[in-house]
């Protein structure tokens, strides 16, 4: 299959960390594709034709041709076999390639509390929160304890070269980096090497509607 036709459709905010991830895999590939924006809060992404090509009625949603395919890491998973590209997108070695698939799923399903009150509006919209709440200063120790246990001393990325799990687990911490919020300085470090990347940057720089 060729890379015609490729049309992605993120949150009209720019704002959807998982509509972020999808963005920087294709630019990481070199794949050429448009964009068109869903405004979730006209809840646009139930309108029959979004819905029918969604199945699961979110962003982002990659268009290949006719294949129509949701939620984020599953399109991560098949633009890697798909097109490889250059750079690839996940660990070559199987087990570390589980391990960022691992990583995926449990910042997608987990640490509800940093979520919710570190929005990405922190991370897009430089919006600045209260303190966290106890229930977050937990998810975020259990955040930390995890990222520390993931990230040899010393490395830039996750599993030697850097894949696009390295985008994921930085955005959660810069969710509490860009809020000031207290992060260790090598989990830190980390979160501002990855968001310098030339893929992220470009998502980052995209022109944002006001809230």
């Amino acid at each position: 299959m060729s890379a015609q036709d490729l049309l992605l459709y993120v949150d009209a905010q720019y704002a959807s960390p998982y509509a972020m991830s999808v963005f920087v895999a294709l630019h990481e590939q070199g794949l050429s594709f448009e964009i068109q924006t869903v405004d979730l809060a006209l809840k646009a992404q139930h309108e029959p034709g979004y819905a029918t090509r969604s199945l699961t009625r979110r962003v982002p949603t990659l268009v290949h041709g006719g294949f129509a395919l949701s939620e984020s890491s599953a399109i991560t998973e098949y633009l890697h076999e798909v097109f490889g590209g250059a750079v690839p997108l996940y660990p070559a070695e199987p087990q570390q390639r589980a391990r960022a698939r691992q990583v995926q799923a449990w910042l997608r399903s987990d640490l509800m509390p940093i979520r919710q009150e570190r929005s990405t509006e922190v991370v897009f919209y430089g919006a600045r929160k209260p303190a966290l709440s106890i229930e977050a200063q937990a998810a975020a120790h259990k955040l930390f304890a995890a990222a520390e246990g993931l990230l040899p001393v010393g490395a830039e990325h996750l599993f030697g070269t850097w894949s696009i799990a390295d985008v994921d687990l930085a955005l959660m911490l810069n969710r509490l980096v860009l809020n000031g919020d207290a992060v260790p300085e090598r989990l830190a470090h980390y979160a501002r090497h990855q968001w310098q990347r030339p893929s992220v940057q470009q998502w980052v720089q995209q022109r944002r509607p006001p809230l």
